[in-house]
């Protein structure tokens, strides 16, 4: 599955909303977080968008617009630690609902 990363300003929500309301790109998984809850900038929220390699391409069209990809040795740390949080909250989903 293709992805991309990239930094949008805070002042810029309205704008990053559109793109992703983009007809291709509205169908892809998408994952927005404030930059500060992953050690980065406080006017700043981090988008990743998987999907589709055409949806990607579109999305990063889209949003460097709005803001800058994450550079080359940010990515894979700041993508692992978006992973780990997804994976860290389907584990407590499980042990909520297996619990008794």
């Amino acid at each position: 599955m293709a992805w991309t990363l990239l930094s949008v300003p805070t002042s810029k929500r309205a704008e990053l909303d559109a793109a992703l309301h983009d007809d291709l790109v509205s169908r892809q998984s998408h994952k927005i977080r404030a930059a500060a809850s992953l050690g980065g900038p406080a006017d700043a929220t981090y988008v990743l968008v998987e999907g589709s390699a055409d949806a990607v391409r579109r999305a990063e069209e889209l949003l460097r617009e709005v803001g800058t990809p994450i550079g080359a040795a940010e990515r894979e740390p700041l993508y692992r630690k978006l992973k780990d949080e997804d994976e860290a909250a389907s584990a407590g989903m499980g042990l909520f609902f297996t619990e008794g």
